[in-house]
């Protein structure tokens, strides 16, 4: 193959436009199931406040006919919870001139960060619902009770998330502990010995879940269990019936003796923890909502603050259950 002599190419050229497309592509995970499937609500106070009821056991109940009532039942009264708001932040400061160049993919720097880092606070949130009460996924509590989560003039204040609230229908390993909760004090769970997740596992909650009066409808895991819990034998088949070439491998809906669940993954949550839950019984409690805020201007650059003061509302936790301490 021969050039001819004197070819100007490419190589040589001075001022060709680059190629760069007019778009940004991400991969980074935004969905946050917990947060988007369980109610909102308002709270007014950064100690959110709420009551629960229990019934008294079923009894033999045989009266005579025309019997005068001569002693009275006892009145039991509400139980009062509560729970701290926690703040949480993203901020971002552009430069003048970073604000004034054309940029690839967005007309705005300064509206283009902001979005992302609303999306990255969001995640944020979901993990600290999730956690037990200190705001991230990986760890069980920096918070040995409710006066610590309650903070102080140089400490933040943290929401006690799932892994804190439930405690009566749980599976735990070997020396693992449900956290203890009354008004005025809390015991945070603490981590027992790992082991494999077992379809047995799943339906003792679900069965003592019943029992308590829940009816729960998602059972929510890390991406490892998911595919676990594909295996069960509950979804043995593999294939669909309709479509000789398809192959089933996944196990999204669990038709269980007490109802039917959806299995939804959280990239967000702690991978050792199968939470079933019933979701109405929980609220996303919201004091002040998503705010952005413009920053005093100390130079040239624009500097914006996004803030959200939120809790979690455990409106009954015998509704839902766990299985901890999975490999």
């Amino acid at each position: 193959m021969a050039i001819v002599s004197g070819t100007y190419q490419t190589f040589q050229a001075k001022g060709i436009r680059e190629d760069l497309t007019n778009m940004i592509y991400q991969i980074t995970p935004t969905k946050t199931p917990f947060m988007s499937a369980i109610p909102k609500v308002k709270a007014t106070n950064t100690f959110h406040e709420w009551q629960t009821q229990d019934l008294a056991a079923v009894t033999a109940n045989a009266q005579i006919e025309g019997d005068d009532v001569s002693t009275f039942g006892t009145v039991t009264p509400t139980t009062r919870l509560g729970n701290y708001t926690q703040i949480s932040t993203k901020n971002v400061v552009i430069s003048g001139t970073n604000q004034s160049v054309k940029a690839a993919g967005r007309n705005n720097e300064l509206g283009y960060q902001i979005s992302i880092k609303a999306s990255e606070l969001k995640r944020d949130m979901e993990a600290a619902l999730c956690s037990a009460a200190n705001g991230t996924a990986g760890a069980v509590s920096n918070a040995a009770n409710t006066a610590t989560c309650a903070g102080s003039t140089s400490a933040a204040r943290y929401l006690r998330g799932l892994e804190g609230w439930i405690a009566t229908n749980v599976d735990l390993g070997a020396s693992g502990v449900a956290p203890v909760y009354t008004m005025g004090s809390w015991a945070p769970p603490t981590d027992g010995t790992q082991r494999a997740f077992l379809e047995s596992q799943v339906k003792s909650v679900l069965q003592s879940i019943y029992a308590q009066g829940g009816e729960p409808d998602m059972i929510m895991v890390g991406p490892s269990q998911k595919q676990t819990f594909s295996t069960f034998t509950g979804g043995s088949t593999r294939f669909d019936k309709s479509e000789d070439k398809s192959v089933t491998a996944a196990v999204d809906v669990y038709v269980s003796d007490f109802g039917t669940l959806q299995i939804m993954p959280n990239r967000f949550q702690r991978a050792r923890t199968a939470f079933i839950l019933e979701t109405d019984k929980w609220a996303l409690a919201t004091l002040r909502p998503f705010e952005t805020v413009d920053l005093a201007k100390t130079g040239d650059a624009d500097k914006k603050l996004i803030t959200v003061e939120y809790t979690l509302e455990s409106r009954q936790e015998k509704a839902s259950g766990a299985v901890k301490d999975l490999l």
